[in-house]
């Protein structure tokens, strides 16, 4: 077995700045910031002694709802280096969304950005949590967020309530080193130190519980996988808030000493550019992100030369995406990801000298220390080789469980310590696995899971909605789309326009329906269990959506 690291998020990056502290440690172009990896660990410093002297203890749960800033960077290794759980937030989010995640999740401080896109977080928070107006910063008493005390802006300007991130820099100069290290010191391998949240088939959202030990070991086997060394520059345009962006991304650079570029929102222009401006030898990215990259119309004026790797995740890479990555952008090592939240997130890659009909046809071989099964979802039986079950997977990568709700952590892991994976695969006899279905009724737009069940808990609020039913039928740019069968109520009449109107604002654009079809009933079993599965091929041959396999 390999080798596997028994230290914490903080432990690490003090473990690099030893090594190599001189070396660049984060690059943003877009904001002529450069920080060697002792700049960075001192900024890191900085703002975990300020949370300090906000007031939070080891296990205190803290959210960030921003793009890629360097402030989130900042936070994930401030949080695991003073001990508050770093809860992550999805950009996407609207009111309904963000206010679930802060009560369930119990977050006491919340760093946000001011805007992002068309929605204005600001007003978004202040419309949940009016007593921000009248608060004096940290004094928040909230009705709706009963733990919420601490809203920490991005930004220059003040609003009432909220500190500024420039306040939380200065509280950190008044905490002595001493006992930034006693707290570092007392933080285990096996402290829960990140919290980011998944939807169940339940519909609502679950906070996956990782910890140090989880995410630092499968940070470094990913980083193997690809061969990252410190001489490596990687391009984040990745979200954060994913495990892609603060796993494979942030987390795998500092295991192996490598310079983390991020890019603060994605943009194919953008990465092109930061690639060859810096000279990036790694790229991560959705296939629709290295669609976009490859079909901008500047793409050739770009010097792509020094890329070598990198990972292609969060949905299945089309063999003429792939082979245009590694021969016209020249990434001639990418290597392609599959996992979950709940694995921290990667359970197998493929290596940077699989062929390429490897990295198209699977998902990889399992990861050093991690064990993986394919069994038969009716007996638990494992399956021979080459037929089809569902995915289990067991080791260091497993998570802590679900945030305050056990009977969901029993449901995903056994007394045995397997995790179902609930994805349908295929095994071969070098163990490279091919995922070839869905047990859950999962949507995969663009790299982003949607699960039909929150939307139509959502949609059921709709006045003239009498049922839905929401499944994902293709689209060649984005994989999936969301589509809903709706029965109205009598007398209504119900466009596809009003419906859309309805949902924008509430919930993430991306889970808002593409298509629509009002129905009077729904395709059934013998039993009366809806057949999604009918539904999508209705949507499918009506739509004419049919997509030619490669």
């Amino acid at each position: 077995m390999a080798e596997q690291l028994h230290t914490t998020v903080g432990g690490l990056l003090d473990e690099v700045v030893s090594a190599q502290g001189e070396r660049e440690g984060v690059v943003y172009p877009e904001k002529n910031l450069r920080w060697t990896y002792r700049d960075f660990r001192d900024q890191c410093n900085r703002v975990a002694k300020g949370l300090m002297k906000l007031g939070l203890k080891k296990g205190d749960h803290l959210a960030v709802w921003a793009t890629n800033y360097p402030e989130w960077l900042v936070t994930q290794f401030a949080t695991g280096k003073m001990g508050a759980v770093l809860v992550t937030v999805n950009t996407n989010y609207r009111t309904r969304e963000l206010e679930y995640l802060l009560q369930q999740s119990d977050t006491e401080t919340l760093i946000l950005m001011e805007a992002f896109r068309d929605a204005n977080y600001v007003d978004m928070l202040y419309e949940i949590c009016p007593e921000l107006h009248e608060c004096a910063p940290g004094q928040l008493r909230s009705a709706r967020l009963p733990r919420l005390k601490n809203v920490i802006l991005l930004g220059e300007e003040r609003r009432p309530g909220m500190f500024l991130w420039s306040d939380l820099l200065q509280m950190g100069d008044f905490v002595d080193d001493r006992k930034l290290m006693e707290r570092s010191q007392s933080l285990h391998p096996d402290d829960v130190i990140n919290m980011q949240y998944t939807s169940g088939t339940t519909g609502f959202p679950k906070g996956v519980m990782l910890t140090h030990n989880n995410i630092v070991n499968n940070a470094k086997n990913i980083a193997e996988c690809m061969k990252l060394t410190p001489d490596d520059r990687m391009c984040i345009p990745v979200p954060f808030f994913h495990c892609f962006g603060c796993v494979l991304g942030t987390l795998a650079c500092v295991t192996a000493g490598s310079t983390m570029v991020p890019v603060i929102e994605f943009d194919p222009l953008t990465v092109l550019r930061t690639v060859e401006k810096e000279r990036c030898t790694a790229l991560h990215g959705v296939p629709t992100m290295f669609i976009a990259e490859l079909n901008h119309p500047e793409f050739d004026r770009f010097d792509l030369t020094s890329l070598r790797t990198g990972i292609m995740a969060g949905s299945n890479c089309p063999m003429e995406v792939m082979k245009r990555v590694m021969n016209v952008m020249g990434a001639e090592e990418i290597t392609i990801a599959y996992g979950q939240t709940e694995s921290s997130p990667v359970i197998t890659q493929t290596r940077t000298d699989d062929p390429i009909e490897r990295r198209v046809a699977t998902v990889g071989k399992k990861l050093p220390n991690v064990e993986v099964k394919v069994v038969d979802p009716a007996t638990g039986k494992e399956v021979p080789p080459g037929e089809q079950g569902e995915l289990l997977t067991r080791g260091y990568h497993v998570m802590k469980g679900y945030y305050r709700m056990p009977e969901e952590t029993r449901q995903a892991i056994n007394d045995d310590g397997w995790l179902h994976t609930g994805d349908l695969a295929t095994m071969d006899e070098a163990g490279y696995i091919r995922i070839t279905g869905r047990l859950k009724d999962m949507i995969i737009r663009g790299g982003e899971n949607i699960y039909p069940r929150e939307i139509e808990e959502f949609l059921y609020t709709h006045p003239k909605i009498l049922d839905v039913q929401v499944v994902g039928v293709p689209d060649e740019k984005y994989g999936e789309q969301v589509m809903a069968f709706v029965r109205v109520k009598e007398g209504e009449t119900l466009a596809l326009e009003e419906l859309r109107e309805f949902c924008d604002g509430k919930i993430a654009r991306y889970k808002i329906p593409r298509y629509m079809k009002v129905v009077e009933s729904y395709p059934m079993t013998a039993s009366g269990k809806i057949q999604k599965f009918r539904l999508r091929e209705q949507g499918v041959r009506e739509l004419g959506l049919e997509v030619k396999s490669n």
